[in-house]
């Protein structure tokens, strides 16, 4: 649960689990593609590349890192906070509201069997937003993240390995 104003609303959850994906079809509107190159670096660290923008991955000491940077399950954190953000943002931006102090916290559960992420919570702190429709309108603009429809509607995975031994024959 989440305070919002004077207002005790229950906060969003995200439940992952271990689910077989059926394969993407036409029928889904997929728009453009959308691609990260992830390179190994040495020890547990990689470079992840987008667009131009390069991110460190890495693990903490205590897993054998260096603490370069953001592990993979923070990623997925940042990634699904940084959505909701930037959606809250946009609802206060567009009604002339102010965007001062917007801050997005995403945490959650680990789960084992097999091991995941199990319950993402976000709590959205807008400083002195006290119209209760503007309150509602930014939990409705957060919900509507790219990220987080994912999360609830999971996309099909496919994972192939490619060893370039056809290159060298």
């Amino acid at each position: 649960m989440v305070i919002i104003g004077h207002q005790l609303v229950k906060a969003p959850a995200i439940l992952v689990t271990a689910v077989t994906f059926p394969a993407p079809s036409a029928s889904i509107g997929v728009e453009h593609l959308m691609e990260t190159i992830v390179n190994y670096s040495g020890g547990t660290e990689f470079e992840v590349q987008a667009r131009g923008h390069r991110v460190v991955c890495d693990q903490p000491a205590e897993n054998g890192g260096a603490d370069a940077g953001m592990t993979p399950p923070e990623f997925l954190l940042a990634s699904l906070g940084t959505c909701a953000a930037f959606y809250a943002a946009q609802y206060l931006r567009t009604r002339s509201l102010p965007t001062e102090g917007l801050q997005v916290r995403v945490s959650a559960d680990k789960a084992a069997g097999p091991a995941r992420l199990a319950a993402f919570r976000i709590e959205i702190r807008v400083p002195g937003l006290a119209d209760e429709k503007h309150q509602a309108g930014v939990l409705r603009a957060a919900k509507s993240c790219l990220i987080h429809n994912t999360l609830l509607q999971p996309p099909s995975i496919e994972m192939t390995l490619n060893t370039d031994l056809a290159a060298r024959a």
